[in-house]
């Protein structure tokens, strides 16, 4: 449980009306009361009619408030809480009960920003997207290739039994020289056809700039002569 989080605790309670200022000391050990009182509380918020038992002296009494409270806010407000780190009492259930703060204090907000618009109708949002289409098109490209290349690993990792057997068998096999010798040679051979390769497309981008050069020209040239035959037909319409 991190300082950060202890913080952000008390800040959210405090800016959701809790009744009593918390600090970030009081959950250094386990504090079950107070667990219980903002459990108890937080349940109100979200149903203010909510039933929960009030009895937290024994330990069956507190494992009894501690599912019901789970068991409210999975229901109601969509919220897996873990049960044994809310019984702990200490940072590990302030993490849990961020979740539900978090939530509540998002929608509280949202709804104090939509009663801002309602009161001053004339303030508007412009919010323009023309300038995010080319953002949008680079995440809908990333999100392709995480797809596709999701599924490439999911094969993958789907022959490693397969492969982790052959490798084995590879690594473990005794090499010889002469295997070794005609690896290298075609290793050699292979790089030496890629240079070649390289080399002939150099030599060709000459030829490829004069031609497309060529091209350009030939280009223009239609397109001067479509200019002047249009010219032409507005002086005769």
């Amino acid at each position: 449980m991190s300082y950060r989080e202890l913080r952000n605790f008390a800040e959210i309670l405090r800016a959701l009306g809790f009744k009593r200022l918390i600090s970030v000391e009081n959950f250094r050990s386990p504090n079950f009361p107070l667990v219980a009182e903002i459990l108890e509380w937080l349940v109100k918020r979200f149903d203010p009619n909510a039933d929960l038992p009030t009895d937290t002296d024994t330990e069956q009494d507190r494992v009894i408030f501690i599912r019901s409270v789970a068991q409210f806010m999975a229901s109601k407000a969509s919220v897996r809480l873990n049960t044994k780190k809310l019984y702990q009492s200490d940072g590990y259930a302030v993490q849990e009960i961020l979740k539900a703060l978090t939530l509540l204090y998002a929608a509280i907000q949202n709804n104090n920003n939509e009663s801002n618009l309602e009161d001053h109708p004339e303030t508007t949002l412009n919010f323009d997207v023309s300038n995010k289409i080319s953002e949008l098109k680079h995440i809908r490209s990333l999100a392709s290739e995480i797809t596709s290349r999701g599924a490439t690993l999911y094969d993958l990792l789907r022959r490693e039994v397969d492969l982790r057997d052959i490798r084995t068998h590879v690594i473990s096999r005794q090499l010889e020289l002469t295997d070794v010798e005609s690896g290298m040679q075609a290793a050699i051979r292979a790089c030496e056809d890629e240079v070649k390769k390289t080399q002939s497309a150099i030599e060709n981008v000459g030829s490829d700039e004069a031609n497309l050069e060529a091209k350009i020209e030939k280009k223009k040239t239609g397109l001067e002569r479509g200019q002047k035959r249009l010219v032409t037909l507005k002086k005769v319409r």
